[in-house]
């Protein structure tokens, strides 16, 4: 597959029911049910299954934020064999329904109403999708939707707006998936630097939105079917650790080479990348030497490339073994954390900055912001 691309340049059409310009920051806790709902404010749930795992929250509007009161967490490997049948298997598409029935009861339990659950890149190719959506719908009242990638990368970009620094003219939010990496290449210059945060928002309405005033604009955005599982996947056949992590590296930069920055001859002043994906929060847990995952410690962290590539050598010394133990890295990430650090540092090696922020933040968090800014349920209030 060869990855898609916006058909023009400023973005697309697709837009989302989000009128309201507000304004949100996520209060998030590591541990599901630790805070309590508080007297008659509405749950929402936002559900994200994807190649490899299925991910759930369930949160509360607080002011112009929004509390995580649960949470759900599994890894289900939904695209294992599709790279070669195009087809979801029996068995994975088993272990996904029964994680989706622990998700159906925590929505359940908690009473909510406002849900949105989403399925990406698996669902998108596999040829047995439809069937598969169906299926889940019978076997657990929940029905799922299968978003494009546009919605996808729009959704991981909005929340991340707290995390875009005021001097950032340019800006590259990455999303790193299980079958698909989305880009999305912002240009924040026209706008005021209290304001860069505020104008990322307002892509909730879609990348080519247009509102009051300078706003962000969206110069390009891709989708490359190259995740963590279907990269892996390409260069299984490899024995050698470090060859095969050299090839994935390549190859994923082979797949940008149309990507506008790609060839951009920009200074690294004002620039700013941030990457929101498990792999990314696992090379800064590994930097920060974390055998306990701290979210408070790792949203936000920004790390410089000569770290990066300083915990990726460590991850190649350690090798298949040593990273299968290794409790910073954890065993549902070990046999896929080489590829997700081989699309890194081929993104380091061609976007012009020397450093990343870390977003522990994603598409579950833009789901709620869009479903609660929809709703008129956030005030307006600061960034945090």
């Amino acid at each position: 597959m060869t990855p898609e691309r916006p058909r023009r340049a400023d973005a697309t059409d697709a837009q989302v029911e989000t009128p309201q310009d507000a304004k949100v920051a996520v209060s998030r806790v590591d541990e599901p049910s630790a805070l309590p709902t508080t007297g008659s404010a509405p749950l929402y749930a936002a559900l994200d299954l994807g190649t490899n795992s299925c991910r759930m929250l369930i949160a509360q509007p607080l002011g112009s934020q929004f509390s995580i009161v649960d949470s759900f967490s599994k890894s289900v490997q939904l695209g294992v064999g599709l790279e070669a049948s195009g087809r979801l298997s029996r068995a994975s598409m088993g272990r996904t329904i029964q994680a989706l029935r622990i998700c159906e009861k925590k929505i359940e339990k908690h009473g909510v109403r406002r849900m949105r659950l989403v399925a990406t890149e698996a669902c998108r190719r596999a040829r047995n999708a439809r069937d598969f959506i169906r299926q889940v719908r019978r076997e657990t009242g929940l029905a799922l939707e299968i978003i494009a990638p546009e919605e996808e990368a729009r959704l991981a970009v909005i929340s991340c707006a707290p995390l875009v620094n005021p001097s950032t003219e340019q800006l590259l939010v990455v999303d790193i998936g299980g079958g698909s990496t989305e880009l999305v290449w912002i240009d924040l210059s026209a706008v005021a630097p209290p304001d860069r945060p505020r104008a990322i928002m307002r892509l909730h309405m879609g990348f080519n939105a247009q509102g009051e005033g300078a706003v962000a604009r969206v110069v390009d955005w891709i989708s490359v079917p190259l995740g963590v599982a279907t990269l892996k996947d390409q260069f299984i056949d490899v024995d050698d650790d470090a060859a095969r992590f050299a090839l994935m590296s390549w190859f994923f930069e082979e797949n940008l080479a149309s990507f506008s920055p790609y060839n951009a001859e920009n200074p690294r002043e004002g620039f700013q990348i941030i990457g929101t994906s498990g792999t990314v929060t696992t090379v800064a847990a590994s930097f920060l030497n974390l055998k306990r995952y701290d979210r408070t410690k790792v949203d936000g962290l920004q790390m410089t490339s000569d770290q990066i590539d300083l915990v990726i050598r460590e991850y190649l010394a350690l090798g298949p073994e040593g990273r299968r133990t290794d409790p910073r890295i954890g065993r549902d990430r070990h046999a896929l954390i080489m590829s997700g650090a081989a699309i890194l540092q081929a993104l380091m090696r061609i976007w012009p900055t020397d450093r990343l922020s870390v977003a522990d933040r994603g598409l579950r968090e833009g789901l709620l912001y869009a479903q609660m800014s929809a709703d008129g349920v956030l005030s307006d209030g600061p960034y945090t």
